[in-house]
């Protein structure tokens, strides 16, 4: 009989060969009692002696006397006469009840384990990644203002400035996800985040345009991994009736990335003073402090990582059932100290055994190397098309508008903004100056048809400051920076231009005659313009990421009391019908109002989605989908960011038709998957 005492010990009989590929006690004690000799674990007990309970015994490797059970003949002479590959039906078949029984055992075990500081304590370490995450979306939309002048971007190389993270994070979940299934979720985090937190680094000192561009692009390939690792590990290590409430409050940490994005940025790319530069050829920004700040949690994540243990379901299904056993019994007995009764001993000795696929593949030398990845790739390509259709839909629908009205969001804000600033721009025609100093800041200001006698323009900025059909005569410009500022259809006569950046695109269409220009200033210069709109932006992301805290509170309170599907289908609709309300927003605080509504009610979504994804695939395959589908989400995000984009300032009937029915069919869709609540991690 099992050692483990539950009501579904029939389930797991102790009887020796009883279990295909599962090593029980009886199994160690019979082979031991046939040769005439005892192991170190039993040495000193009679037969009829009771063993330790908790004592572990082992787990005799192949080759201890005992085959699996049509492997015999692989790679044999009479294997190869007869036939070199099992039958592949079969060997699934067998393999599915393996790890249908390992899923009902591994949730008692779980359930003897109970959740406590273990699983707290791998939720911070974990939170930390998802942060990371969170952090990498809102770093290059917070520095792009900036970066953009200290770059000289274009207009097209903003947009893939812009858009190079997710597609960066696309490439990273898709191959992240798929290595976490074959080497293991704590390496693979581990991986991914070190090249995240390298490439970040080494971002904020890139001067540049190309060697940033492809150093962000790495940092989003690292880290995007986070997301399908973090939430199938912390899975792993959570029973039944708490799993799709700590995975809900896991996602907790992703609105804490963004918070600490919106506040870094707030405090640190405003202040331009912290700077320095090496002549006009290096120069270090604010902006620059802040992507290097942005690289924090990443390394936190990956120092407390390295105290925590691999994935023990991982191991079991994997084949490596000493280390799964020793990992599970730290979690007992971790949580058993800390709620003050470590006298209680973790009764599992022995747990089920999967068979590996790598059985199916390692067949002796006459199989060309070709054929063995061959079929490791057909099998990975099976992982893939096991996901549903519906989901996928689902996936577009739903990443599509919600990836595109966030961004939408913040750009109709900086519409209305530049419009309201439009607004108040002064206008002076046909004025007339002479022997006058400018030693002042000028903004906002459009001077047509001017004369300029003898002025001088001395240490000063010029903020949207536009000259148009303007004479400038015997004039001086000293010191001068500017910002959106131009002189068109301009005439300079005998003008000095000593130390200013009025040069080339600032003066257009113009003559000048007997005009010189000394010492012109080099390299890009930031956009101080937006100095006020910068912390607004900043203050707007804030509030919007905040905004998804109640969101995040209710889905984690009833996730498991009202099941995945009617959170995730019942929170699609609600964000359906408050699509409708964007019409309604046409002034600044409005457009923020909504935009905290959209994103505390979606929240809700995306948590059951995540738990539901998690639930779906078996443990084998989970990361793998979860990957998949995870990119998917990403390349929707381009494709929303992209469509929304384009009607910015045009018109706000087509993003909020098509939001609206977009999520509508997720919706529909959403009915349609299969609820996971209350079922095993299979």
């Amino acid at each position: 009989m099992s050692p483990l005492a539950t009501d579904d010990d029939d389930d797991y009989p102790g009887v020796p060969g009883g279990q295909d590929g599962g090593y029980y006690r009886g199994d160690s004690q019979a082979a031991n009692d046939d040769e005439g000799g005892h192991s170190d674990s039993t040495e000193g007990h009679d037969e009829d002696d009771e063993i330790y309970e908790g004592e572990y015994q082992g787990i005799p490797r192949d080759g201890s006397g005992k085959a699996v059970d049509g492997l015999a003949g692989v790679g044999s002479p009479t294997g190869r006469d007869g036939q070199n590959f099992r039958d592949m039906a079969q060997f699934e078949g067998e393999r599915r009840k393996d790890q249908e029984e390992l899923a009902q055992q591994y949730e008692s075990i779980l359930q003897e384990c109970g959740h406590g500081k273990f699983q707290w304590t791998l939720y911070f370490v974990l939170g930390l990644a998802l942060m990371a995450d969170g952090v990498e979306i809102f770093v290059v939309g917070f520095v792009l203002p900036s970066a953009e002048k200290d770059m000289c971007l274009s207009e097209e190389s903003k947009g893939m400035l812009g858009l190079i993270v997710y597609l960066g994070m696309m490439v990273g979940a898709f191959v992240w996800g798929g290595l976490a299934d074959r080497i293991g979720r704590r390496q693979s985090l581990l991986i991914c985040l070190s090249i995240n937190s390298v490439f970040s680094f080494f971002s904020s000192f890139v001067q540049g345009y190309s060697t940033f561009l492809f150093c962000r692009l790495l940092s989003g390939v690292g880290i995007g991994g986070s997301i399908p690792i973090v939430f199938s590990y912390y899975s792993e290590f959570l029973a039944q009736e708490k799993r799709g409430e700590h995975l809900s409050w896991l996602c907790m940490f992703w609105m804490i990335g963004g918070i600490y994005a919106s506040a870094m940025a707030w405090a640190i790319i405003p202040h331009y003073g912290w700077s320095f530069q090496m002549g006009s050829a290096y120069q270090f920004h604010s902006w620059r402090v802040f992507v290097l700040v942005c690289a924090f949690p990443s390394v936190a994540a990956i120092a407390s990582l390295t105290t925590m243990p691999e994935s023990p379901r991982f191991y079991l299904e994997n084949g490596k059932h000493d280390e799964g056993w020793m990992i599970l019994k730290q979690v007992h007995d971790t949580n058993m100290r800390a709620k003050g009764h470590p006298e209680k001993v973790f009764s599992v000795t022995t747990i089920k055994t999967v068979k590996q696929m790598d059985e199916l593949v390692d067949m002796g030398g006459d199989i060309s190397t070709l054929r063995r990845y061959k079929l490791k790739l057909t099998s990975l390509f099976q992982q893939v098309n096991a996901v549903e259709l519906n989901l996928f839909i689902f996936l577009l629908c739903f990443s599509t508008s919600y990836y595109g009205l966030t961004v939408w969001f913040p750009d109709m804000i900086k519409y209305i903004q530049k419009q309201e600033y439009a607004s108040r721009t002064k206008v002076f025609t046909k004025e007339r100056v002479e022997h006058v100093t400018f030693n002042f800041t000028l903004e906002n200001q459009v001077h047509r048809q001017g004369q300029y006698f003898n002025d001088k323009f001395i240490n000063l900025k010029m903020k949207s400051m536009v000259f148009e059909d303007s004479v400038f005569e015997e004039c001086y410009f000293e010191d001068i920076t500017s910002s959106r500022s131009f002189f068109r259809n301009c005439t300079f006569i005998a003008t000095l231009f000593y130390n200013t950046d009025l040069f080339q695109n600032r003066i257009i269409n113009s003559k000048l005659i007997n005009s010189t220009f000394l010492h012109n200033k080099e390299g890009c210069l930031l956009d101080f313009t937006d100095d006020n709109n910068a912390y607004m932006i900043y203050f707007v992301s804030f509030l919007g990421t905040l905004a998804v805290l109640p969101g995040n509170i209710v889905s984690a309170l009833l996730m498991d009391k009202i099941g995945r599907l009617r959170m995730l289908a019942g929170s699609s609709v609600i964000s359906c019908v408050s699509c409708f309300f964007l019409s309604f927003g046409s002034t600044e605080s409005g457009m923020i109002a909504l935009l905290c509504l959209f994103g505390g009610i979606s929240i809700a979504s995306w948590n059951a989605l995540d738990v539901l994804t998690v639930e779906l695939y078996p443990s084998d395959k989970r990361t793998t989908a979860f990957g998949f589908l995870n990119a998917l989400c990403k390349l929707a995000a381009v494709l929303g960011i992209s469509i929304f984009q384009s009607f910015v300032g045009i018109t706000k009937a087509v993003p909020i038709l098509f939001a609206a029915g977009a999520l509508a069919a997720g919706s529909f869709l959403a009915l349609k998957l299969p609820e996971t609540r209350g079922q095993v991690l299979q």
